[in-house]
């Protein structure tokens, strides 16, 4: 069975394999095709996959019509799904909640298509969360693009002209990337608050050594899978007067709230921007679905009265070797979880726990992801 991983768009610096992950797959007898250059953004040559068993392929469409399975990190271009195999497996990113011709056109090509945002958070799918590997690494990145972008030291120094005091960092949603961010501004010496509409969650930011942020909105529910619900407008309006004193008095604030499978709220206002000193640096993680964080804008830096609003798009991508290490382990095992190396197929059941989350196409129908 071969599996085709096509090159990523000029404008993403990670790529969807690794010769040590196409060694694992090589272990189970897959024929394992690479796009040429595939690996030049990380520093990975074309030599370094044939050495770990791949074939370097030059006719990309041609690929795609033989492939049994395609994996790749982003949402494909719809008019490359015209070439893939039918009945071939498609796994990827798919953004399915706002690309409905997308899966029509994998539906009209009889593909299977995985979309890896959507595998559930069960126990036995977490080696293959790809969300959450990407999402711990974007955190991460964020307080390291904020260290670099503010003007002052993030610990507490003495020297001999005085002691420096160290930096407030304010983390608004407290998911895998807002963890991470908190555990990483803790470990740069920062002072770190955190807040989340979940009071659940208040032990884990205690945990790293941050204090939590009460306010009090009222009662608040949980997704299935673990996510926020969203606030109504009342709600909304309580937390922003809860928020705007700590956003007065933080150097920076990284933003990491959104809504699954909606818009993300706006959740720092412009009078929370207001009340910040000049200099002081705001990361909205969600620029890339909204944006929580008035005035920001994807793929851009601005500056709002002194203070510098950073919409990075992709900060997985600022880390791209391990961001790509991670993807790729968590695409080997999607399919390892369901190949049956008996007899060489892989084994699709779409009432499967996991499958029954993340399948949006299967035997010539899509699956609206609103129905999971």
């Amino acid at each position: 069975m071969k599996i085709f991983f096509p090159k990523e768009p000029d404008n993403e610096l990670r790529t969807p394999i690794v010769p040590l992950v196409v060694q694992k797959f090589r272990s189970l007898e897959f024929d394992i095709l690479v796009e040429e250059g595939i690996g030049e953004t990380v520093s990975l040559n074309d030599d370094a996959y044939l050495k770990a068993g791949a074939k370097i392929i030059k006719n990309r469409v041609e690929a795609f019509s033989t492939a049994d399975i395609v994996c790749r990190l982003n949402v494909p271009n719809i008019e490359e799904t015209q070439h893939l195999k039918h009945n071939s497996i498609h796994i990827s990113f798919l953004d399915p909640f706002n690309q409905k011709e997308l899966i029509d056109a994998f539906a009209k090509q009889s593909v299977t298509a995985i979309s890896m945002e959507m595998v559930p958070r069960v126990t036995r799918a977490q080696k293959m969360d790809a969300l959450s590997s990407q999402a711990s690494l974007a955190g991460y990145s964020a307080v390291i693009e904020a260290a670099e972008k503010l003007n002052k030291v993030f610990p507490m120094m003495m020297t001999p002209a005085g002691t420096i005091s160290p930096a407030k960092v304010f983390v608004v949603g407290v998911g895998v990337a807002g963890l991470q961010a908190i555990a990483t501004a803790k470990r740069l010496g920062a002072r770190v608050e955190a807040f989340d509409t979940r009071p659940t969650v208040e032990e884990q930011v205690l945990s790293l050594g941050a204090k939590f942020v009460k306010i009090d909105i009222g009662q608040l529910e949980e997704t299935e899978q673990g996510y926020a619900k969203e606030l109504n407008a009342e709600q909304l309006e309580l937390q922003r007067q809860g928020m705007i004193k700590v956003c007065g008095y933080s150097d920076v604030i990284i933003t990491t709230a959104q809504v699954f499978g909606k818009k993300a709220p706006l959740i720092i206002t412009q009078d929370m921007i207001d009340a910040m000193q000049p200099g002081s640096v705001i990361i909205d993680m969600a620029v890339s679905t909204g944006g929580n964080v008035e005035g920001s804008v994807a793929g851009k830096t601005v500056i709002s009265n002194g203070v510098i609003i950073i919409g990075n798009e992709n900060l997985p991508a600022s880390v791209a070797t391990h961001a790509s290490q991670v993807y790729a382990n968590n695409l080997y095992n999607m399919i390892e979880e369901f190949w049956d190396k008996e007899n060489k197929i892989m084994n699709i059941d779409i009432n499967d726990e996991i499958l029954s989350g993340c399948v949006i196409s299967h035997s010539g129908e899509s699956i609206d992801p609103l129905s999971k």
